[in-house]
């Protein structure tokens, strides 16, 4: 049973097609990406994870609606010598569903890094936060966390190893990578804060 640290449910329209992720203790686990609007009507294109044995009875159609139940979890790869954080979701599981979409997260986990606190040029206030959420077996995933405003300003007081709880949802944002050869459009995914409790500083 998966910590009750780290929930997410998403209700959105299959993007693509399963392809085969990877293999682990002779599971096999394939890739998707389904597509979750905003209220603005942005969308957010997000990495799903299933078992094979999840989806053999599902019928893939591009553009129907999905709801997918889960967790967020992360894993670290080292590509051409460097290392990199890739944030996902991992299905629990996945049925047809109609309805409003839903893009709703909880995660509750340690700081492993100090908070930074910065302002936008509009002067909008956001806290960066690296959250460490337990999982099962000792492990933990490692999920960039945003908060705004005045959940911005209390999250700044924190520090390294404090606890923190977030409400909010899973996003994707695409920004260009300055490299030795030349820009690079990447997609970064983290988790934007609605709310957040921390003992003794929020009530």
């Amino acid at each position: 049973m998966e910590h009750t640290d780290n929930q997410i449910i998403l209700r959105g329209y299959l993007k693509t097609q399963p392809e085969f992720s990877h293999e682990n203790h002779r599971q096999r686990f394939f890739r998707f990406y389904m597509e979750v609007p905003r209220l603005s009507g942005t969308m957010d294109c997000l990495p799903v994870i299933v078992q094979e044995q999840t989806i053999q009875s599902f019928d893939f159609c591009e553009g129907a609606m999905v709801t997918v139940t889960g967790t967020v979890r992360s894993h670290n790869i080292v590509s051409n010598g460097k290392r990199h954080l890739l944030v996902f979701v991992f299905a629990s599981s996945l049925f047809a569903e109609t309805g409003s979409p839903i893009n709703e997260v909880i995660l509750r986990g340690i700081l492993c890094k100090e908070p930074i606190f910065r302002r936008t040029p509009l002067g909008r206030e956001i806290c960066d936060m690296m959250l460490a959420v337990p999982r099962n077996f000792h492990r933990a995933d490692y999920i960039p966390c945003i908060l705004w405003g005045k959940t911005a300003q209390d999250g700044s007081a924190l520090h390294t190893r404090d606890t923190i709880e977030i409400y909010g949802r899973l996003q994707s944002r695409i920004y260009t990578k300055v490299t030795e050869t030349g820009q690079e459009e990447r997609t970064a995914y983290e988790v934007s804060a609605l709310s957040a409790q921390v003992p003794d500083i929020f009530p």
